[in-house]
């Protein structure tokens, strides 16, 4: 089985870095470009950038700023935020995202998963899942749906989806823990990766999250001190999960 992944989360309105507390209370965090600079040179695994307006404005994903973040990250990179189309993930992947992340476009018309993942391949596709009482949200975990979240994971994945990034409402920005029992729940149904969101507030709960799945985003804690990213896996390690090697020394 392949060795879990470290993957800061860049969400992104409006040209900056932000962060909240359950997809609320945004407070400015920093640019972006200057962020997953830190994170590619300091230890990072992956990174997963989401354009959290683009979607609730009714808008496409900044391409300039998926750019510019390209232009300097040396690990792969995910995008989404206002994916609608397989042009607009054609214009993400071509801005040099390895992968695009989809989530209400998909949830309205389940078959750009398959549009999409036939284009470009599985392992291109992400699908987002931003989950709170049992049921899927949309629009930036603004909009409650009536879908059950493990059976949408489920069809997602029959679709086509290479990867699912399951993140708990009740959970993001808490620094509480993940909710680890979502986590393998949805993990046990589907035969893809599956990455954790939503809660980390230290090094202990994102090895709990990296023991029972395939990676876990990282937020708050790392973006309040993105330098610190080589000693959280550190700490990581000392608990006793092994991390992916670094292909370089960054520190």
């Amino acid at each position: 089985m392949p060795l879990p992944r470290l993957i800061p989360c860049l969400d992104v309105a409006h040209g900056r870095v932000v962060k909240g507390i359950s997809f609320v209370q945004l407070r400015d965090v920093g640019d972006p470009v200057e962020l997953a600079t830190f994170y590619s040179e300091g230890g990072a695994d992956e990174l997963v950038f989401l354009d959290i307006t683009a979607t609730p404005e009714e808008r496409a994903t900044m391409i300039s700023v998926v750019e510019r973040v390209a232009d300097v990250v040396k690990i792969p990179f995910t995008v989404g935020g206002g994916v609608r189309s397989v042009d607009d993930a054609s214009r993400i992947i071509e801005s040099g995202a390895d992968r695009v992340s989809i989530n209400t476009a998909a949830l309205a018309d389940p078959s750009l998963i398959s549009a999409i993942a036939d284009r470009f391949g599985s392992q291109a596709v992400v699908v987002a899942i931003d989950t709170g009482d049992g049921v899927v949200h949309t629009h930036g975990a603004r909009i409650a749906t009536k879908i059950e979240t493990i059976p949408w994971a489920v069809e997602a994945c029959e679709r086509g989806a290479g990867e699912i990034l399951l993140t708990s409402i009740r959970q993001d920005g808490q620094r509480r823990g993940f909710d680890l029992e979502l986590t393998v729940a949805v993990r046990d149904a589907v035969s893809v990766p599956v990455i954790a969101s939503g809660g980390a507030g230290c090094a202990q709960h994102v090895a709990d999250a990296l023991r029972v799945t395939d990676g876990a985003l990282v937020a708050s804690i790392v973006h309040e001190n993105p330098s610190g990213l080589a000693g959280l896996r550190r700490e990581i390690e000392a608990l006793g999960v092994e991390l992916r090697p670094l292909k370089e020394c960054y520190e």
